[in-house]
């Protein structure tokens, strides 16, 4: 019974996490749309406000003017939006899934023995490590070179050089699902921590001097636009790794952490069209379109890299061995009771009867044998032969008696 509460729970969260992640994504998106969109305003009375860039939009009926001032309006209004709450709904929720999917399960789902033989605790404490490490070094980086002459190009480069190897170390660590999990959850937690730690209180710092009548220090806005620019092109490689745990071919592989590398590398090229798209539109940069190109490229060359080899077709005449449905529950009883039997339901599914294994036959086909994320991090050592038993069994007509 406990096993189903954690299920709806992990559902529910899971649901809240991912409209936050929304709300903060679009919201991101919006913005960085918005900035490169604008135009000078044609109005003088627009010029003479302030306004150095507007933009005239259409959207469900209604025509929006967006203006952005050069400096600040001459009066602040009392009531401005702010930001900030899309970002750290987001992070609380993720980092509470994650909590409860791989830290309160983490002998299943974050330990995979044949890479690192270590106590939950320790694997726990490494994994938390990961989002304070890269946070600090993130940060010293762009504090040590991000206002020197070539800062950004010299701060890129860095924080490049440093999630390959944070994504080849957490590949070597952990197993492979958590392992591109834990590197998402490690570029989100710093674009969280872009906002909390300096983008709202600059930002905070900023509305402040101006409703005192204080000069503004410009640092603040030129910090927060850089590390908004970098939350940016980390949020589509942000995404796949989340969504990696449905495809165990990617963090299956035996190079998975250069897959990771690969495909975050082709979200942020595609990442750079949509950003310089907007101002390709104004006649203010050059056509993007080899930046798409080269993210479909990198992709691509990543499917045909990875393209597993054929099968070997079975000798002439040879027909597969009929499977007696005792040979399956044998396989379970050793596999898979451990999660879906009697003591235990994980994800409310049994497979300790005959009834429970039809019902379920066809999630066993293709978690066991087409996906093979089954058993979790193979932590019950299934083999490919008792694999291949059960798909034979299944291709035959799944029979239980």
């Amino acid at each position: 019974m406990e096993s189903y509460y954690l299920d709806w729970a992990n559902l529910l969260l899971r649901w809240v996490h991912v409209i936050t992640a929304i709300a903060w994504i679009g919201a991101s998106f919006y913005f960085v749309m918005l900035d490169n969109s604008l135009e000078k305003p044609q109005d003088q009375e627009s010029l003479d406000k302030g306004v150095g860039g507007e933009q005239w939009a259409v959207h469900g009926g209604g025509f929006y003017n967006m203006q952005k001032y050069a400096l600040a309006p001459k009066k602040l209004p009392d009531h401005l939006h702010w930001s900030y709450w899309e970002s750290y709904s987001t992070w609380l929720t993720g980092f509470a899934l994650f909590t409860m999917s791989y830290l309160w399960n983490a002998s299943t789902y974050l330990i995979d023995k044949s890479k690192m033989d270590w106590q939950p605790g320790a694997a726990i404490g490494v994994a938390l490590a990961f989002f304070v490490v890269f946070w600090m070094v993130y940060d010293g980086i762009c504090q040590v070179f991000g206002r020197r002459k070539n800062g950004d190009t010299i701060v890129g480069v860095l924080i490049a050089v440093f999630i390959v190897f944070a994504t080849w170390l957490a590949c070597q660590w952990f197993a492979g699902r958590a392992a591109f999990l834990l590197v998402g959850a490690m570029m989100a937690t710093t674009m969280s921590g872009n906002v909390f730690f300096w983008i709202i209180p600059g930002q905070r710092k900023n509305v402040q001097a101006l409703r005192e009548g204080r000069p503004v220090d410009p640092v603040h806005g030129q910090r927060g636009k850089q590390r908004s620019v970098h939350n940016t092109y980390f949020t589509l490689p942000v995404l796949f790794a989340m969504l990696s745990n449905h495809y165990s071919f990617t963090y299956t592989h035996k190079y998975n952490w250069i897959v990771l590398l690969l495909i975050m590398l082709g979200g942020a090229a595609i990442r750079q069209f949509f950003v310089v798209r907007h101002r390709f539109k104004l006649g203010n940069a050059g056509n993007p379109l080899p930046y798409a190109l080269v993210g479909i490229v990198v992709l691509g060359l990543t499917i045909v890299w990875m393209k597993p080899e054929p099968a070997a077709a079975p000798a002439a005449g040879a027909a597969a061995p009929a499977v007696a449905f005792k040979d399956v529950q044998k396989v379970l009883e050793q596999r898979c009771f451990m999660c879906h039997g009697e003591a235990t339901q994980m994800k409310n599914v049994r497979v300790d009867s005959p009834d429970q294994v039809a019902a379920h036959a066809q999630a066993i086909y293709q978690q066991v044998v087409v996906t093979k994320i089954m058993p979790m991090n193979n932590v019950t050592g299934i083999t490919d032969e008792e694999r291949a038993l059960i798909s034979r069994w299944f291709q035959a007509g799944a029979k239980t008696n």
